[in-house]
């Protein structure tokens, strides 16, 4: 049964003439006309079904679509599966607090509207749910239209914040080039500048695509070594047998083809900074020669024994797990610890989520004013589907796709998620359709579709590193869902995959 003080919502709503009356619909004719293509969607959570179901009903006419959920556990589920734009949240609910739904929305999607509801005596734990970042709570019995117009407005400002979060990331850090206003990004910048102005041998650790030459280029730009050259060399772009001689350089004669004397890398960076990507990539024998002119800080070209002294800072960048080479007897330990002075690891696009609509934003700019092409807007649906994938090729994938986009978009002002790369919307598409055959005999249906969900799941357990959180989102499943499949599978395999993994 629904209780008192939310009986009095229900007849402050009927005095209204309800949300769903024509008369509201005359008296409120710019409504269903703000109704955008692509609506905005909001997660109701709340325990009480009426007033949940009227809460639903006042958000869809003003134009949002509505999810509901009665519990945590549900709640929790769904926001692990989508990024809604706005939270309509009470705190009391049975199987725990409201707060763990706020706290995990907001730890995943930074920019979520949230606006509490509550009963008089939850006032002092609605005031916290603010500071933690709620927009705003409604004490009940409240007015629904109330509810409504502040959540629009609030959502509709966001592409706004979105662009001043842009200008106070570059004023606050003086890193323009670096976009990023999560928790992960603002330690690194945190970072930045405190070993920008040093001197110190720094390594960038990440995957590829996490954009660990920006951030050299960064440290360079910002220290007092700007003025002097910022020198790139790739270790693993150079052949083997030439990568001492680009690095350090070489007299006339000193091999075949060495027909005219040439300084390296080192003598060509002098005064600036040298950034080698990919040094585990290097030969052994060219890391002990790298590690002699990191301490004596001289060179000996290729064929010549004369020393040539340096006054360079070297960042280096690997995508590896540097300790474990040392481990395995591919990388050298003292040049190890002569790198690691400053370690500088860059998280994956994937754990820093919150970063996405602000990189996405950046990158559209970048795309129209490089392509001479009017500015584009960037929906929610579209920014939905940029949070809901993996980005297995990070930073450098995410550009890309909003290249992508942007070139594909014509006269239309709008990045629409149909003008994304294709393996973006479908990110597991596999062939497995086209290997299934149909014998004249027929086949058993239900044993193939089985054999497909379990191969499905399988991937995309292996794609994640058996997080099935990930692997979940891959397969556009709730997390509770994709469990469920898996316990079914144990049951019906003796083979089964790995339930255990979180």
């Amino acid at each position: 049964m629904i209780n008192t003080t939310n009986r009095q919502i229900v007849k402050s709503l009927e005095r209204e003439g309800g949300w769903n009356s024509p008369q509201t619909r005359a008296d409120h004719p710019t409504i269903l006309g703000q109704v955008m293509s692509t609506r905005p969607t909001v997660l109701v959570v709340d325990d009480e079904a009426e007033l949940r179901q009227l809460v639903a009903d006042a958000l869809e006419v003003r134009g949002f679509a509505v999810a509901q959920s009665a519990d945590v556990a549900d709640a929790l589920s769904r926001l692990e599966g989508f990024a809604y734009d706005g939270l309509v949240l009470d705190l009391a609910l049975p199987d725990g607090n409201g707060m763990d739904i706020l706290y995990a929305a907001l730890d995943r999607y930074p920019d979520i509207r949230t606006v509490i509801m509550t009963g008089s005596g939850g006032v002092p734990e609605a005031v916290a749910a603010i500071r933690r970042g709620a927009i705003d709570f409604l004490t009940k019995p409240f007015s629904l239209s109330d509810l409504t117009t502040r959540l629009w407005n609030a959502i509709n400002t966001r592409e706004a914040e979105t662009d001043a979060a842009l200008e106070a990331n570059a004023s606050a850090f003086r890193f323009d080039s670096v976009v990023g206003a999560g928790s992960a990004m603002k330690h690194v910048l945190q970072r930045l500048e405190l070993v920008s102005a040093m001197n110190s041998t720094v390594l960038i650790v990440g995957e590829t695509g996490t954009g660990k030459e920006l951030i050299a280029r960064t440290i360079h730009d910002n220290s007092p070594r700007r003025d002097y050259p910022f020198i790139g060399f790739n270790a693993a772009a150079i052949p083997e047998g030439l990568v001492e001689a680009e690095l350090f350089g070489h007299v006339k004669g000193a091999f075949t083809g060495a027909v005219n004397a040439r300084i390296g890398r080192f003598e060509t960076a002098h005064r600036g900074t040298l950034f080698i990507d990919e040094v585990a990539s290097m030969p052994l024998a060219v890391q002990a020669k790298l590690l002699r002119a990191l301490q004596e800080r001289e060179v000996e070209r290729v064929g010549d024994s004369k020393p040539v002294k340096f006054d360079v800072r070297v960042i280096a960048a690997t995508n590896r797990d540097l300790r474990k080479m040392v481990r395995e007897g591919t990388f050298r330990e003292d040049l190890f610890y002569r790198l690691n002075v400053v370690p500088i690891p860059l998280p994956p696009l994937r754990a820093r989520r919150e970063d996405i609509p602000l990189l996405a934003l950046h990158f559209v700019k970048k795309s129209c004013k490089s392509n001479g092409v009017a500015p584009r807007t960037m929906p929610q649906a579209t920014v939905r589907a940029l949070m809901s994938y993996d980005w297995p090729g990070n930073i450098r994938e995410l550009e890309n796709a909003v290249e992508h986009a942007v070139a594909l978009s014509g006269r239309s002002t709008e990045i629409t998620p149909d003008l994304l790369p294709e393996d973006m919307t479908s990110p597991l598409r596999t062939e497995v359709m086209s290997t299934v055959t149909i014998p004249d005999e027929g086949l058993n249906f239900t044993s193939v579709v089985s054999q497909l969900e379990r191969e499905l799941i399988l991937r995309s357990l292996e794609k994640t590193g058996g997080n099935k959180r990930r692997a979940a989102r891959l397969l556009n499943l709730s997390r509770t869902t994709l469990i469920d499949k898996l316990q079914r599978l144990e049951g019906n395999s003796k083979t089964t995959p790995d339930s255990s993994l979180d």
